[in-house]
């Protein structure tokens, strides 16, 4: 019976490794994705720049900003420097222009190892 338990016992925790691996890679994605977007709102908050607000580059800027918005969500509640969240400074940045809120984001982005999809 003993050899049972001994037998039972790596398997039990090679399924939570493999659980565990997956969340990782998961989380991973999520990160990447978010950073991904926050590079491109920059982009096309940069590109639009010299435009009037009537243009459609404003359009364009308002429709990235929303795809980072919906890749920020699984991450809503991790923390970034000040604080705050990293919803909270990314509403704040795209919002608000809150350029200091900006950089929490941006060096989120540098702590989980995406810092080159940023600008």
């Amino acid at each position: 019976m003993l050899r049972a338990v001994v037998l039972v016992l790596p398997l039990v925790v090679a399924g939570c490794s493999s659980s565990e691996g997956k969340d990782a890679q998961r989380l991973t994605a999520q990160r990447e994705n978010y950073c991904t977007q926050l590079g491109a709102w920059q982009r096309a908050r940069n590109a639009a720049g010299a435009d009037t607000p009537e243009s459609s580059g404003y359009d364009e800027v308002g429709a990235v900003a929303q795809d980072a918005f919906l890749a920020m969500r699984p991450l809503r509640d991790e923390p970034v420097d000040g604080g705050r969240t990293l919803a909270e400074a990314t509403v704040a940045a795209m919002n608000n222009g809150d350029s200091e809120a900006e950089g929490r984001v941006v060096q989120y982005c540098e702590d989980v190892g995406f810092e080159t999809l940023t600008r």
